[in-house]
């Protein structure tokens, strides 16, 4: 592996270049980023895959969709549609991919939507009869024909302490130095106990300007929820699985599976993992590796765990009926702060408010 990534340097140092001249035109203004009235704040990042955007997408649909109308625009990676798309409850994953369905499902009343040309996505849904109030860019960073409002840049704890370099002999989509663009910066993914001393060292090495506000987020994991009647039946007779007493078969198709088996091995007497590749679609072979491992595994109490991501594909995957007579979850996760909800809610909520406000004022 490490042979390859030397070999592919050269590629590298191209597609840096590449990426930097781009960002240079747009920082000359020789290509011109979109403005728009309504408050748009952009969640994305500077690797591939793997940092949170999903459910901190979620976290900003639930914290402001009580009070405003809240839509979201997204690539659709993988779809095999093309096109402006607004999401209804039939949208399947094949038309506008698995994140926008899971936000759809988490979230009905929201306005989800998926696009390959973001600013197009803006302009479209502001042509609506009840236009959206705050839109909110899914995986944009490097999206600069929209200018958002407020451009969180989301980093993983557990890269920053690791060496990086561009594409494709790394995970880096651009250089570091486009981490100047944020206004937010949030270090996702950090251990629920985060002691003053590690997050002072973090500090440092994020090395935020002056005008950026940096936070920490970590992972918080929520009950099991049954996916097949077996499943079903275990929670009906158990009530809450005590994952202690468990064996368990966890597979993900997901880029950065890590805490999640951590997690796991953490809270459960033994775990086994079958990993895919991130958003993958699973055949019959897949789900009958699954099932002839579940079965070979040596214990009375034993369950198959997949993350909420998958069982979005999975639920519309007319195979899974193979396993249908397993115990087979997924896990939901919650996105929390580290001392820093009130004053991370209150940042993006004034955001929004004074946006809407100046935009009521100049029409």
């Amino acid at each position: 592996m490490l042979i390859l990534r030397i070999l592919l340097l050269p590629l590298s140092f191209l597609y840096g270049y590449i990426v930097g001249l781009r960002n240079k035109l747009f920082d000359w203004k020789i290509l011109r980023s979109e403005s728009f009235d309504v408050p748009v704040i952009s969640v994305g990042n500077l690797t591939v895959g793997g940092t949170g955007k999903s459910p901190h997408i979620q976290y900003l649909i639930e914290l402001l969709h009580h009070g405003y109308k809240v839509a979201t625009v997204s690539r659709g990676y993988k779809r095999k549609s093309k096109g402006f798309i607004e999401l209804t409850g039939v949208s399947t994953v094949d038309e506008v991919g698995d994140e926008p369905k899971q936000f759809k499902m988490n979230f009905p009343t929201a306005t989800i939507t998926v696009a390959e040309k973001r600013a197009d996505a803006i302009h479209e849904l502001l042509k609506k009869g009840e236009a959206p109030q705050v839109i909110l860019l899914d995986d944009a960073y490097q999206h600069r024909w929209v200018r958002p409002g407020l451009n969180v840049l989301l980093i993983d704890y557990n890269y920053l302490q690791e060496p990086d370099f561009m594409l494709p002999s790394g995970t880096l989509r651009e250089w570091k130095s486009g981490q100047t663009r944020a206004n937010i910066i949030i270090v996702t993914k950090s251990p629920k106990i985060l002691s003053p001393m590690e997050k002072r060292r973090f500090i440092e090495v994020v090395a935020p300007t002056p005008s950026q506000v940096l936070y920490f987020s970590y992972i918080q994991y929520q009950r099991l929820k049954p996916m097949t009647p077996a499943a079903e039946k275990m929670m009906e007779e158990a009530g809450e699985l005590k994952l202690s007493e468990y064996k368990i078969l966890l597979f993900t198709g997901i880029a950065n599976s890590g805490p999640l088996m951590a997690h796991l091995s953490d809270n459960c007497r033994e775990v086994q993992e079958i990993k895919f590749p991130d958003h993958y679609n699973f055949n019959k072979e897949d789900l009958q590796q699954i099932s002839t491992s579940y079965r070979n595994l040596l214990s009375n109490k034993k369950v198959i765990i997949t993350t909420e991501k998958d069982a979005v594909r999975l639920l519309e995957n007319t195979s899974v009926e193979m396993l249908a007579g397993l115990p087979l979850f997924y896990i939901p996760i919650e996105i929390k702060f580290h001392d820093e909800k009130n004053s991370f809610n209150e940042l993006i909520l004034d955001f929004v408010k004074h946006t809407a406000n100046s935009a009521v004022h100049t029409i």
